[in-house]
């Protein structure tokens, strides 16, 4: 059964795990979307949102490690991976004010997205991210995404993982859950999904052996392996 023409445009959109004591007892950085939110209303969820056009025209001060950045481009347009990277960037910034990147100067004009990123002396930086998962949303929802989720370490942010005062307000009650507790909380089932397939890896530095490509075709649940031998069907 095909969408029909009234079905909103899939986006791209990149969202960002942030992982605490990794190596002991590992907890994860997330926020309430609010009650009146078009999409995942009141729900508890990790940073993230859709790609906007300037994001794939910033620069970097350091690209994603291989093999993530292959699997990352892997089923997608050219030119699409840096623009999820950026995006997932921005995104971390606007929604809870921490920064991934490192000091210095821009070499090109910067993007009003980007302006009070940029004002805070830092050039992006996608050293420390690892592509875990992905997921289209499925169809007869308000809103559709192809979303890319990343995972990083807290000890690459450069700001202060407890000060969320830089955040935009786009979620509030933002706070670092433990991982044996984040399933209490009231989560989108993507976000179980996500969490239930990433579980062995938030305790590991080293990028997942494939990377998860979840679709839900009218009910139909299809999975595919990014860098694995899973064909993409």
């Amino acid at each position: 059964m095909q969408d029909t023409p009234q079905s909103p445009p899939i986006r791209n959109a990149a969202t960002v795990i942030v992982v605490r004591d990794r190596g002991g007892a590992p907890s994860v950085l997330m926020g309430q979307r609010g009650a009146k939110a078009a999409f995942m209303a009141s729900k508890f969820v990790f940073p993230g949102g859709a790609v906007d056009p300037e994001d794939g025209l910033i620069p970097f001060a350091s690209s994603l490690p291989q093999p993530c950045a292959a699997r990352l481009a892997e089923d997608s347009p050219l030119g699409t991976a840096e623009a999820l990277i950026g995006a997932a960037i921005r995104e971390l910034w606007e929604e809870t004010g921490q920064i991934l990147g490192r000091p210095g100067a821009w070499d090109r004009p910067v993007p009003a997205d980007w302006q009070t990123y940029a004002d805070r002396g830092m050039v992006p930086s996608a050293e420390g991210l690892q592509f875990v998962f992905r997921a289209i949303t499925p169809p007869g929802r308000p809103r559709r995404f192809d979303a890319r989720f990343f995972m990083i370490d807290a000890d690459y942010l450069v700001t202060d993982p407890d000060d969320f005062s830089d955040a935009g307000g786009e979620l509030s009650h933002l706070q670092w859950i433990p991982l044996p507790e984040v399933r209490r909380f009231d989560l989108p089932f993507i976000t179980e999904v996500v969490l239930a397939e990433i579980a062995a890896d938030l305790r590991s530095d080293a990028p997942p052996a494939s990377v998860p490509f979840y679709r839900d075709r009218d009910e139909d649940i299809h999975f595919a392996r990014l860098g694995g031998s899973s064909p993409l069907a």
